[in-house]
């Protein structure tokens, strides 16, 4: 009878009103920072070789056929696509003779690329090159590189041999102190397609904030920014790419609100 009850009352109850009695979420982005020093002064930190050994272990058991997909280090038991990238990968390849050629800035140890690998065998060529932190960088190296599969300190590294055909940042760019300089480079290197997934954006001016991570992935909270979406997509119609794809990709919660900031894909073209 309770349940039933609680249902009927939610029936009588506006949106806004539910949105506002549902207990505030302690994960998500959180305060209104000057500065990236700011932001990270208060937050936590994280173990970074913690964090680095946990998700190395999920790759590997990826990597050994033990397990079907890994994101942030969770292991999922069938793989979940960004069907919009999947797509612009594949056109990419088309576009280019059936070669495809990836810079995956922030690929972690291959989270994308082994999500993607089952459809892409058809391909001609797959150069995946991963852009990342030192230590993802040697663990990549001893563990996960293969003749399509490579790691990298930088974008320009990364490109020594290989065609700025795709560029992808999925989940990574909001992670950069001095992401526009990121993103200036990436443009002048002339990457054919740009692709963003998992990016919060909002209506309101870029925001400096600090990202609480559930423990349940791992224990942590850093710096991280909250993107106007009329002026990121401006920063790039300026500089040659026209937009070929916008899509939703979930939700996070701002200051314990749920639902106010908005997790989307950008397919840029030049």
């Amino acid at each position: 009878m309770l349940p039933r009850i609680k249902t009927w009352v939610k029936g009588l109850l506006p949106a806004g009103v539910l949105v506002r009695l549902r207990k505030p979420s302690k994960y998500g982005f959180f305060g209104d920072y000057r500065t990236w020093a700011e932001a990270r002064s208060d937050s936590r930190g994280y173990d970074e070789d913690a964090i680095l050994e946990k998700v190395r272990a999920a790759l590997l058991k990826v990597k050994r056929g033990q397990a079907v997909y890994e994101r942030d280090s969770m292991l999922f038991d069938e793989v979940q696509y960004s069907q919009p990238v999947l797509d612009a990968l594949l056109s990419s390849a088309a576009e280019n003779g059936g070669k495809l050629h990836v810079v995956d800035f922030g690929g972690s140890l291959g989270s994308s690329y082994f999500q993607n690998k089952g459809k892409l065998g058809h391909l001609k060529e797959v150069r995946w090159h991963i852009v990342e932190q030192p230590g993802f960088v040697a663990a990549g190296k001893k563990d996960f590189e293969d003749d399509s599969l490579k790691f990298f300190p930088s974008i320009e590294a990364a490109l020594q041999d290989m065609d700025p055909q795709f560029l992808l940042f999925s989940s990574s760019i909001q992670y950069i102190d001095d992401y526009r300089s990121i993103l200036e480079k990436a443009c002048r290197s002339g990457f054919r397609c740009i692709a963003f997934d998992r990016t919060p954006f909002w209506n309101e001016p870029d925001r400096m904030t600090v990202q609480k991570v559930s423990p349940r992935i791992y224990d942590a909270s850093y710096p991280a920014r909250i993107f106007n979406i009329a002026l990121f997509k401006r920063f790039f119609e300026e500089r040659g790419y026209a937009l070929a794809s916008e899509y939703d990709c979930g939700s996070m919660s701002y200051n314990g609100a749920a639902g106010r900031i908005a997790l989307k894909g950008l397919i840029l073209k030049r």
